[in-house]
């Protein structure tokens, strides 16, 4: 059974209704379906526009989601550009309204996390063990004893002519045209350190 979510509704210059109220609430319960870590919410029901008789003619709703770190706003009134007839006369409808993008922020704001959180993948270490300065390529042996080609070209920063035997690095390995090389070099420790003994010492 999902947790309650704490919600605070307010009626702004406009009459307050049990069954709009009652709307509301069963909205706020489907928001944990979007996230579920909700804080609290806060709804506010008000009036959009005013005939000459001072009667409510339109309806705004804004709905304020409360997350760990973070509010999100969503309001069911007319964006920029929209003329005031866009105003939603019907109060339930600019509750759904808010609510459906309130729900949309929530799903967008759900996913951003999960992207942050999603563990990257580690470019695997290896150590240099030839280099021919000459022409131009050398050889990594990974953790796993496998040789690895690499040409001056796959070295970031065109720092090829920098490296020594014996230097960490780490790579990113593709199939080539005469099997595995690395596509991307980068030095991450300088020669004299080992990793996990690939190079045997003398």
């Amino acid at each position: 059974m999902s947790m309650r979510v704490p919600v605070e509704i307010a009626f702004k210059h406009v009459e307050v209704s049990a069954s709009l109220e009652q709307l509301v609430r069963e909205r706020v319960e489907r928001l944990p379906r979007y996230f579920p870590r909700i804080i609290a919410c806060r709804v506010a029901v008000e009036a959009a526009s005013r005939n000459n008789q001072h009667e409510v003619t339109g309806y705004r709703v804004r709905v304020e989601v409360s997350v760990p770190g973070n509010e999100l706003v969503a309001t069911s009134s007319p964006r920029v550009g929209q003329t005031p007839s866009a105003i939603v006369q019907d109060p339930y409808q600019a509750v759904r309204d808010a609510f459906v993008a309130v729900e949309r922020r929530l799903k967008t704001y759900a996913g951003k996390l999960r992207a942050e959180r999603k563990p990257r993948a580690t470019a695997p270490h290896a150590v240099i063990t030839q280099l021919n300065a000459e022409e131009g390529f050398g050889f990594l042996r990974t953790i796993g004893g496998r040789e690895i080609y690499f040409h001056q070209n796959a070295v970031v920063n065109n720092g090829f002519e920098h490296l020594n035997i014996g230097d960490e690095v780490r790579f990113r390995e593709v199939e080539g045209e005469e099997g595995p090389q690395a596509s991307t070099v980068e030095v991450v420790g300088r020669h004299g350190r080992h990793v996990m003994g690939l190079i045997p010492r003398v």
